[in-house]
């Protein structure tokens, strides 16, 4: 998970994109934040997908196989 550091200073940027400008070196550093905070947010949407079960109104499961082979793949690391 991103800190609440790295966060207030990616608003922070943003922030300050949109009224005075960035110098390249800030803009590399916005990239970098932003790419961080990507990364992660999909790591963790990647793990708490991958707890899903979908079930039909019969109550079968019918999680698709892209999904349940993912899981598979997971528990066995």
């Amino acid at each position: 998970m991103i800190s609440d550091e790295k966060l207030d200073r990616i608003n922070e940027l943003a922030k300050r994109e949109k009224t005075t400008g960035l110098t390249p070196d800030e803009e590399d550093e916005q990239k970098n934040l932003r790419q961080e905070y990507l990364n992660n947010f999909r790591a963790s949407f990647n793990q708490q997908i991958q707890t899903v079960t979908v079930m039909d109104e019969e109550g079968k499961e019918v999680t698709p196989k892209k999904l349940r082979d993912a899981k598979k793949k997971r528990r066995s690391h």
